[in-house]
C-alpha cells in the first residue's frame, strides 16, 4: 500500500503571495529560472489537490510554521497563520526556533487556543488553537517531560506509521533566552534512536522524522536535487537508525531531495513556495517500508486560489489598516536606495541601507557585534521624508529576516566584501558607520577590494583577528552569493530586521539621514 505525505517547512506565516520569485535553479542556457511561487490560497489548493489522489494522505510540517512572519500574520501573533493551517488540513508540525519567539507559553497557547493574555482576541473573536499536534522530542523542561509529545503514530489501513517531531538541538544560539527559558534541548540524534525501540515495541516499521535542521546544495543547484549536500543533516542522517526511512528537514531554507545514509532526506525551502511529496510503500504484512519516492512541486499560482483562504487572509488585512498606518519616527530628509545599475560614479552605498545596518549594529550591540552589515536586495523601498509609519518600515523589510550576529576573521570579512561583485551582478553592502572600505572600478573580480582600505573604528582590519559582524538571516545562510558566510561560527540570533528598525528610528527621532561616506570607489 501507498502512503503519501505533503511535507513543507519554514512556512514564517507566509500568506500573502511572497512578492519575488521562486529561484528553481539553472536551466538548460545556465540561466537561473525562476517562478512566481506561494500564497496561502494556491498553497491550499495544491495541497487539495494532492490529498485527491490518495485517501492515505498527511500534511506535515518541520517547523517555524510562524515567527518571523509578514504584517498580516504578525501583529496578531501569527494566529492567522494557525487558523489558515487549520483550514487546508495540516495533521504534524514539527517545532521550530521561530516557534519560540515569543516564549514557550505563548506557543502551548497556539496549541490549545484562547486570547493572547495581553492583546486579547484582536479580531473580536475566540482564537481556536490549533487542530494539528505540534511534535517536540527533543525539548523537554526541569523534569525531562517534553513540551509536546515526542512522536504520534498513525494508522493507514492497519499499517502503522510513526512521526517524531524535533527541533535542533542548538536551539541556546538562536533564541533570546526568555523565550527557552526553564527548556533543554537534546541530540537530535540520541533522540531518535532512544525513541526507535518504543515505537518498534507499539508495532511501529515505519518511521518519519520531522526535523528542524538541515544542510544546503552546492550553489547553482536545482531544486529537486542533491548536489554535494553540506550541513548539519548529513551527520544527523548518518547517526539515526536504520529504521528511519525519511527526514523532512528544515531550518536552511533551502530546497533538497536526497539519498542519505539510506534515509530519504528532503527540504522543501520556505514560505510556503514548494512543497516536497512523499511516496511510502508499504508492506501489508510486516508495516515495513519497502520503498520512498519524493518529489517537490512548486507552489504554482496557475490554480484556483481557495476561497476559504482568500477571505481568511483578507479579513486580516482589513483588520491591521490602522496599525500599519502607526507613526514610528520622522526622517528630515528622504532615505533612498542605491541604483540597481551603477553608474561611474556611484559607490553602491545607500542612505536607507546604512541606517539599516546602524539599526542592525545597535540592536546587537549586547550580543557583542562590532560591525554590520545591509545587502541591498533586503531593501524593497525608499522611505520619504516626514512621519514614517509602521507600514512603510514593513514595506522596506517584508521577509521577516532576524538578525545574526556570527564572527569573522578579518580575511574572512575581505573575503565578504569580494563577495560583492560575482560575474555581472553587483550586490554592494551598506556598512555601519563605524566601517569603510574602498573598491576599484577597473581591479579583476577577487581583487576589488584593497584590504588595506578596511577600517573599523577607524583602525585598520587586522586579517588574523576576529571581529563580531551582524547581518540578516538570509545573507547569514549564503543568499545573495555571500558564500563566506555560512560557514561562520559563533552564531547568535536576534530580533527581527523590522523590529531593529523600528527601535531605531523611535530613539533617533528625528532622524537625519548619514552622509553617504563608508563606501569608497576609485578608477
Amino acid at each position: 500500500m501507498h502512503v503519501q505525505l505533503i511535507a513543507f517547512n519554514d512556512f514564517h506565516g507566509q500568506l500573502e503571495p511572497p512578492a519575488t520569485p521562486f529561484t528553481l535553479g539553472p536551466d538548460a542556457s545556465g540561466k537561473p529560472e525562476r517562478v512566481d511561487a506561494g500564497g496561502v490560497a494556491f498553497f491550499a489548493r495544491h495541497v487539495a489537490q494532492l490529498r485527491a489522489q490518495n485517501p492515505n494522505t498527511l500534511v506535515v510540517s518541520s517547523g517555524d510554521l510562524i515567527g518571523a512572519s509578514p504584517l498580516v500574520s504578525a501583529l496578531f501573533h501569527d494566529e492567522p497563520t494557525i487558523e489558515a493551517m487549520n483550514l487546508l488540513g495540516l495533521d504534524l508540525a514539527a517545532v521550530g526556533n521561530h516557534e519560540f519567539d515569543e516564549g514557550s507559553t505563548e506557543l502551548l497557547r497556539m496549541q490549545r487556543g484562547g486570547c493572547h493574555p495581553e492583546d486579547g482576541c484582536q479580531d473580536g473573536t475566540p482564537f481556536p488553537g490549533a487542530r494539528f499536534h505540534y511534535l517536540a522530542a527533543n525539548v523537554k523542561d526541569a523534569s525531562g517531560h517534553t513540551l509536546f509529545p515526542a512522536y504520534e503514530v498513525r494508522s493507514f489501513e492497519g499499517v502503522k506509521v510513526g512521526f517524531i517531531g524535533m527541533t535542533l538541538e542548538g536551539m541556546a544560539t538562536l533564541v533570546t533566552p526568555t523565550g527557552i527559558a526553564g527548556l533543554h534541548f537534546t541530540d537530535e540524534v540520541e533522540t531518535v534512536n532512544a525513541l526507535v525501540p518504543k515505537l518498534q515495541a507499539e508495532g511501529v516499521q515505519a518511521i518519519v522524522v520531522l526535523l528542524h535542521e538541515g544542510g544546503e546544495q552546492a550553489p547553482g543547484s536545482r531544486y529537486d536535487g542533491c548536489t554535494r549536500l553540506t550541513g548539519p543533516i548529513v551527520d544527523i542522517a548518518r547517526g539515526m537508525s536504520p529504521a528511519v526511512s525519511v527526514i523532512h528537514s528544515a531550518h536552511t531554507h533551502q530546497a533538497y531531495n536526497c539519498v542519505l545514509s539510506g534515509k530519504r532526506v528532503t527540504s522543501a525551502a520556505n514560505v510556503g513556495r514548494l512543497l516536497t511529496v512523499l511516496d511510502l510503500s508499504l508492506d501489508r504484512a510486516s508495516g515495513k517500508v519497502l520503498e520512498v519516492k519524493a518529489r517537490q512541486e512548486v507552489v504554482t499560482r496557475d490554480v484556483p486560489p481557495v476561497p476559504e483562504e482568500q477571505a481568511l487572509v483578507a479579513h486580516y488585512k482589513a483588520l491591521s489598516a490602522p496599525l500599519e498606518k502607526r507613526p514610528v519616527g520622522f526622517l528630515q530628509a528622504p532615505l533612498r536606495q542605491a541604483p540597481g545599475v551603477l553608474g561611474p560614479t556611484d559607490t553602491g552605498e545607500s542612505s536607507i541601507g546604512d541606517v539599516i545596518a546602524d539599526a542592525q549594529l545597535e540592536a546587537t550591540r549586547a550580543q557583542g557585534a562590532q560591525l554590520s552589515f545591509m545587502n541591498p536586495g533586503g531593501i524593497r523601498a525608499d522611505i520619504d521624508a516626514g512621519e514614517v509609519t509602521y507600514g512603510e518600515i514593513f514595506t522596506v523589510h517584508p521577509f521577516g529576516n532576524t538578525m545574526v550576529t556570527l564572527t569573522l576573521t578579518g580575511r574572512e570579512l575581505h573575503q565578504l566584501l569580494e563577495q560583492q561583485w560575482l560575474g555581472s551582478r553587483v550586490r554592494i553592502l551598506s556598512p555601519s558607520r563605524n566601517f569603510t572600505f574602498t573598491w576599484s572600478t577597473s581591479a579583476p573580480e577577487g581583487s576589488k577590494v584593497d584590504p588595506a582600505s578596511m577600517r573599523l573604528d577607524g583602525v585598520p582590519v587586522d586579517p588574523a583577528k576576529r571581529y563580531r559582524v551582524t547581518v540578516n538571516s538570509f545573507i547569514a545562510a549564503g543568499g545573495d552569493g555571500f558564500s563566506v558566510l555560512p560557514a561562520a561560527g559563533e552564531r547568535v540570533g536576534g530580533v527581527l530586521d523590522l523590529d531593529a528598525l523600528q527601535a531605531y528610528l523611535h530613539a533617533h527621532n528625528p532622524l537625519v539621514p548619514p552622509p553617504l561616506d563608508r563606501v569608497h570607489r576609485v578608477p
